[in-house]
């Protein structure tokens, strides 16, 4: 249910779907998957998180595509200029609203 922990698994499932986990994570790598020549950026969000309080309303649903300076681990080097750094994004959104329901790993 925390943030982190379900990035790192929208990312495992879609590289799984692409045939691309043969390589380890790279953390804080411009991109999250690469597949061919392509660069896959793998977004997470949910209405649900694991803090310990009642939420009301569901958290809103958003995903930040601003551009960056990011960093490329295969060079170790920022770009110079601000961009997107993929090809291409995947939002992957948990949809339960209800916590006593909530199953990350339920993908179904």
């Amino acid at each position: 249910m925390s943030n982190t922990d379900r990035a790192v698994f929208a990312e495992f499932v879609v590289g799984t779907a692409l045939g691309v986990t043969d390589a380890p994570r790279v953390e804080w790598d411009a991109v999250d998957l690469r597949y061919g020549e392509k660069t896959i950026e793998v977004k997470s969000s949910a209405y649900v998180q694991s803090w310990h309080r009642e939420q009301d309303p569901p958290s809103q649903i958003s995903f930040d595509l601003k551009e960056r300076l990011s960093w490329d681990a295969a060079t170790n080097t920022y770009r110079v200029e601000p961009s997107r750094a993929a090809d291409c994004y995947v939002f992957c959104v948990y949809a339960e609203k209800d916590r006593s329901r909530a199953n990350v790993l339920d993908v179904k």
